[in-house]
């Protein structure tokens, strides 16, 4: 009896999560250049490092690097993505939305704000819509802060590059 009081609570909160997750998605990178640059500016107003009447120290990469890692294989690969840009790393598409990286004189700090799709496929190689499963902030000092949680897959940030 504990275990399914304990699976249930356990249960609410992986539910609870996954929902707070799908509503801080962030629009698509597909449109036109008037609708790219409007989540470009809105990424910079929600920029971390933000703060008002103040000036960043640094500029906003136009390529962020990128680690996954195979669960399965136990295989690493580095991969850079550009700016509004997709990539595929096994079943995922990652698109890359914004990146920054603060300069040497402070505190060290990579951060992305990414958009990640489990791609499916129909049973005869074409693939469908996916699903979301991840869209959000990912800190190269602190992985572990908001994870991409995959069964397969871990992607964490690695570099901003202008």
């Amino acid at each position: 009896m504990n275990t399914v009081i304990t699976a249930f609570i356990l249960s609410l909160g992986l539910a609870a999560s996954a929902a707070a997750q799908d509503d801080n998605a962030a629009p698509s990178s597909s449109g036109t250049q008037e609708e790219r640059d409007a989540v470009a500016d809105m990424m910079r107003r929600d920029d971390p490092d933000a703060r008002e009447d103040e000036e960043l120290s640094s500029e906003p990469g136009s390529i962020v690097v990128l680690r996954g890692l195979d669960k399965v294989t136990a295989r690493t690969r580095d991969f850079e993505i550009a700016i509004g840009e997709t990539a595929q790393f096994g079943a995922l598409a990652i698109t890359a939305q914004y990146c920054r990286k603060r300069p040497p004189e402070e505190t060290p700090e990579t951060y992305a704000f990414l958009q990640i799709r489990d791609r499916r496929t129909d049973g005869f190689g074409v693939d469908t819509q996916g699903e979301q499963v991840f869209s959000g902030w990912m800190f190269a000092s602190r992985p572990a802060q908001n994870p991409l949680e995959h069964p397969v897959y871990d992607v964490w940030v690695l570099d901003c590059r202008a």
